[in-house]
C-alpha cells in the first residue's frame, strides 16, 4: 500500500518473474501467508541495504582486497561455492554495515549472473580463534539465506571449527530452523572431500587447487582463456590420429548440410509457439518460457539455453551442439571459454557470425575425459563494425580493444545423462530435441514431495497420538466402571 516501502524494481520483478515467486513459495512450503511475510521482510531489507544499487564503486576497496568473501569453484553436485575465510574477519562494530553490504553485493552479483541457482556456503575456519567470533555477522549471513534469498542455499560446509567455538555455534543453531540445521556439514581434512572434490580445495584443506584470491578484478567464475579447436597442445596430451581428424571433418560437413533443414524446423517451431502465445494473451503457460530451451540475448540467440547434455562413461556420448543465431544487423564476434580447458575442444572457438545467420559450434570431450556437473562454458559476444575484417588477427585485436560493457556473456552448465538416449542437443539426435526435465524442475518436484511426505508424517503422528489417548481414556473408563461395580457389590454384602 505504501509506494515508498519497497524498491519499485523489486515489485516490478515480482510481477514478471515467476521463478522468483516460485522460489519464495518453495522456501515457505507453499504456505501463502508465510510466503507473503517473507516477501515483505526481504523487500524491506533490500531497500534498506540498497541491494539493487550495490556495485564495486560504492563499497570500500579494502573490503574486496581483504579476501574474506568470494565465489570460486563448485561442489560435487555442481553448485557454486561461496567462501567465507573466517581468519580474515575481525569483529569491528564500525565496519559492520559495510561488511554486511559486501555479503549482499556478492549474493546479488551471483543471483543476477546465474539466475539464482543455489549456492553451497563454505566456512573455512582454519587458523581462527576468539577474536574472529562475530555472532552478529554470522546471524546476518544466516538471515540472508533463511529470510532474504529464497531457495538459495544447498548446504553449509564448516571446515575445522575450533572447539572453543562450539558454544557459539550452539547459539547459531538456535537461529536456524530444522531444515537449515540439516544443511550443516561439519568437516575436517579427512572428510571434506565428501562434499567438495580436491580440484576446488586449497592445499591446507587437502586439495590441489592453486587458486589465490586477489583483487582487482572480481573472480571471473573460474573460466580460462579461449579454447583451442584441437584441445590441449600435443605436449600435454597425445596427438590426434588422422582417422579422428577425418571423422571430425566428416561430422562437421554433415552438420553444415543439415543446418538449413534444422534452421527451418526451428523457425517453424518458433512460429507455432508465437501463435500459441497470441491465442493465450491473458496468461502464460508455466513451461512456455523453456519450450525451445533458447536463450534470447540482445546479440545472439543461443540453443540450448542452460545446459549441455553429455552421456556418462557407459553411454559414451561425447559431443554436443551449440547453435548461435545472430539477431543484429552487424557481424558478431564470439569466443568460448570453459572452467575445464583440458577436457574439451570446441569448433569453432573464436570466430564471428554474419548478420541474420546461424552457426553451429561442436563441443566434444577430448581423449578419455568425461563431463562433470562442475564444468561450465562461457560464450562471449560483441558487435563488430562492418568495415572490420573477421580473420584471426582482426578478431584478436578486436577482443583487446572492445569495452567490457559492450560484451554479451552467457553461461552454460554441463549435465551428464545416464540413459542411452539423452534428450539434448547432441550430434546423434535431432539438434533441437528438448530435455524433459531440468535440474531445477527435478529439485522443485523433489522439494514438494518431501513437503508432502512431511505433512503426511505429521498427520500420522497426530493419528497415533489420538489413538493412544483414546486407548488411555478407554482403560480409565473400564477401570472406573469396574470400581463402581465393586463398590456396589461390597455395599450389598
Amino acid at each position: 500500500d505504501k509506494s515508498d516501502k519497497y524498491d519499485s524494481r523489486d515489485v516490478e520483478r515480482l510481477q514478471q518473474d515467476d521463478k522468483w515467486v516460485e522460489n519464495y513459495l518453495i522456501w515457505r512450503h507453499d504456505v501463502v501467508d508465510d510466503t507473503l511475510k517473507m516477501i515483505d521482510e526481504s523487500f524491506q531489507w533490500r531497500k534498506e541495504y540498497t541491494v539493487n544499487d550495490l556495485t564495486e564503486s560504492v563499497l570500500p576497496k579494502w573490503l574486496f582486497e581483504n579476501g574474506s568473501l568470494f565465489l570460486h569453484g563448485y561442489d560435487k553436485e555442481g553448485y557454486k561455492l561461496f567462501w567465507f575465510k573466517v581468519k580474515h574477519h575481525v569483529r569491528d562494530p564500525k565496519q559492520q554495515l559495510e561488511k554486511k553490504k559486501l555479503v549482499a553485493f556478492w549474493l546479488e552479483h551471483y543471483a543476477k549472473r546465474d539466475h539464482g541457482k543455489p549456492l553451497t556456503v563454505v566456512f573455512d575456519m582454519a587458523e581462527t580463534g576468539i577474536s574472529h567470533i562475530d555472532l552478529d555477522f554470522v546471524r546476518f549471513i544466516v538471515n540472508c539465506f533463511t529470510d532474504y534469498y529464497p531457495n538459495f542455499l544447498t548446504k553449509i560446509v564448516i571446515f575445522e571449527m575450533p572447539w572453543i567455538m562450539n558454544a557459539a555455534f550452539k547459539i547459531v543453531k538456535g537461529w536456524l530452523g530444522p531444515e537449515a540445521i540439516s544443511m550443516l556439514k561439519f568437516t575436517n581434512k579427512s572428510d571434506v572431500q565428501e562434499y567438495i572434490s580436491g580440484e576446488y580445495l586449497p592445499p591446507h584443506m587437502g586439495g590441489t587447487d592453486s587458486f589465490k584470491y586477489s583483487y582487482p578484478p572480481l573472480v571471473d567464475d573460474d573460466f580460462q582463456t579461449p579454447l583451442c579447436e584441437n584441445g590441449p597442445i600435443a605436449s600435454e596430451d597425445e596427438p590426434e590420429s588422422k582417422e579422428e581428424i577425418d571423422v571430425d571433418t566428416k561430422e562437421t560437413g554433415e552438420l553444415n548440410e543439415e543446418q538449413n533443414l534444422n534452421q527451418k524446423k526451428m523457425n517453424s517451431i518458433e512460429q507455432i509457439s508465437k501463435s500459441e502465445e497470441t491465442d493465450k494473451t491473458e496468461f502464460k503457460p508455466k513451461n512456455a518460457k523453456k519450450a525451445l530451451t533458447t536463450f534470447k540475448g540482445p546479440l545472439l540467440h543461443i540453443s540450448p539455453a542452460e545446459e549441455l547434455y553429455f552421456g556418462s562413461k557407459e553411454t559414451g556420448e561425447k559431443k554436443c551442439l551449440i547453435v548461435l543465431t545472430n539477431v543484429t544487423k552487424n557481424i558478431v564476434a564470439f569466443k568460448v571459454r570453459t572452467t575445464a580447458p583440458e577436457k574439451y575442444r570446441v569448433k569453432p572457438s573464436n570466430s564471428s557470425c554474419e548478420p541474420g545467420t546461424s552457426l553451429d559450434i561442436i563441443v566434444s570431450l577430448h581423449g578419455g575425459f568425461a563431463a562433470s556437473l562442475q564444468d561450465r562454458f562461457l560464450i562471449m559476444a560483441a558487435e563488430m563494425d562492418q568495415s572490420s575484417g573477421a580473420g584471426i588477427p582482426e578478431l584478436t585485436q578486436f577482443w583487446k580493444e572492445v569495452p567490457r560493457t559492450k560484451v554479451m556473456e552467457h553461461r552454460l552448465r554441463c549435465h551428464v545423462v545416464e540413459s542411452s538416449k539423452p534428450s539434448s542437443l547432441t550430434l546423434k539426435e535431432n539438434a533441437f530435441n528438448i530435455p524433459a526435465k531440468t535440474n531445477e524442475d527435478l529439485h522443485i518436484q523433489l522439494t514438494r514431495l518431501l513437503q508432502i511426505n512431511k505433512r503426511l508424517q505429521e498427520q500420522i503422528d497426530r493419528c497415533l497420538w489420538f489413538q493412544q489417548l483414546s486407548l488411555v481414556l478407554s482403560v480409565l473408563s473400564v477401570t472406573v466402571v469396574a470400581f463402581c461395580f465393586y463398590l456396589v457389590y461390597t455395599q450389598r454384602s
